[in-house]
C-alpha cells in the first residue's frame, strides 16, 4: 500500500515558531507530530510514502534519514535504547514540493504519478489518531468495497458547521455517501457524519481532479468536486472509525494532544497526573 502525507502548508497559526520549524515537526512530548502519522501508516502496511512539502521544510527530509554521527556515538557508548529512539521510520520515502500554495486539490495532483494505478492513503497531519489504527480501518473498508474511503466520526448532537459534512445516512461501520458539503450552516447539514483527515483514494479520482484543475481559474483548488462526482457514481464510502482523533491544527489542540499522550505514557503519566492535580487546585 502507498501513502501520501500533505505537509506543504505554512502553519501560520503557530507563528512565530513555524517561521523556521515546520508545524509537522512540532513535538507531542518528544516525538514530532508527523511521526505519529508515519507510524500509523507503517503499522497498517504502507511501504511507500510520498511527502508533499514546500520550501523551508528540509528538516522533514532529515527526519527520515540516518544520523550517522549519533549512531557512532551511541555505538561507542553502548546506548542501545537511545539508538532505537534515534532510528528513522522504516518506510521508503519520496518527496515532492508544492511550489505555490494552490490548495489541497492541487497538492493531491502532485501525487498522481506516485499513485499510478494503485490506491493510496492520504493523510493531513493536523489529525492524529489514537486507540486504534485509522489507516488500517480505511484499508479494510477498501478491501471490502473496492471504493474510495473517507474517515468519519459521528458527531450527532454537536455543531458540525465547521466541518466537511458527509451527505449520507447515519450509521456505523461502512456507509455509502452521496457527497460532501463543506461547512454547512447550522441546521442545513445533510448528516452529522464529519470528514476527518484520512482518506483512501482509488486511481479513478485523479482524472476527475485533473479535469477540475484544467477548468479552474484562480485561487486555491480543492478536491470536493471530484469526490462528489465519484460519490455520485456510487464509488465513495465513509468508514466511521473507532480511533480517537486529536486535532493538532491549533496551538491549544497541540497542547491538549501532548498532555493526553503524556498521561498515557508509563514513564511520565503518573507524575504528570499528580502535578496537574496540584497545579489545578
Amino acid at each position: 500500500m502507498k501513502g501520501v502525507i500533505i505537509a506543504a502548508g505554512y502553519g501560520t497559526r503557530f507563528l512565530p515558531v513555524t517561521r523556521c520549524v515546520p508545524k509537522e515537526m512540532l513535538p507531542i512530548v518528544d516525538r514530532p507530530s508527523i511521526d505519529f502519522v508515519v507510524q500509523e501508516m507503517v503499522d497498517a502496511g504502507v511501504t511507500q510514502l510520498l511527502i508533499i512539502t514546500s520550501r523551508r521544510k528540509r528538516v522533514l527530509d532529515d527526519w527520515f534519514d540516518r544520523d550517522v554521527e549519533l549512531d557512532e556515538v551511541f555505538e561507542r557508548e553502548g546506548a542501545t535504547a537511545k539508538a532505537v529512539k534515534a532510528k528513522p521510520p522504516g518506510v521508503e520515502v519520496m518527496y515532492t514540493r508544492q511550489t505555490t500554495m494552490r490548495g489541497t486539490g492541487h497538492a493531491l495532483l502532485l501525487a498522481q504519478a506516485f499513485a499510478g494505478s494503485d490506491p493510496v492513503v492520504v493523510a493531513y497531519p493536523d489529525d492524529l489518531f489514537t486507540g486504534s489504527n485509522c489507516t488500517a480501518e480505511l484499508i479494510a473498508a477498501y478491501e471490502q468495497t473496492g471504493c474510495s474511503v473517507m474517515a468519519a466520526h459521528d458527531l450527532s448532537g454537536q455543531d458540525v458547521s465547521r466541518y466537511g459534512v458527509l451527505d449520507a445516512d447515519q450509521g456505523d461501520g461502512v456507509v455509502p455517501i452521496r457527497g460532501i458539503v463543506e461547512k454547512p450552516a447550522a441546521g442545513t447539514e445533510p448528516s452529522h457524519l464529519v470528514s476527518l483527515g484520512r482518506y483512501l483514494y482509488t486511481p479513478d479520482l485523479f482524472p476527475l481532479l485533473r479535469a477540475g484543475w484544467e477548468a479552474h481559474d484562480d485561487g486555491e483548488f480543492f478536491p470536493q468536486d471530484a469526490i462528489n462526482t465519484l460519490a455520485g457514481q456510487g464509488r465513495v464510502v465513509a468508514k466511521v472509525v473507532s480511533a480517537e482523533r486529536w486535532d493538532t491544527g491549533t496551538p491549544l489542540g497541540l497542547l491538549k494532544a501532548s498532555i493526553e499522550h503524556a498521561l498515557q505514557r508509563d514513564d511520565m503519566g503518573e507524575d504528570l497526573r499528580e502535578w496537574l492535580g496540584n497545579a489545578l487546585r
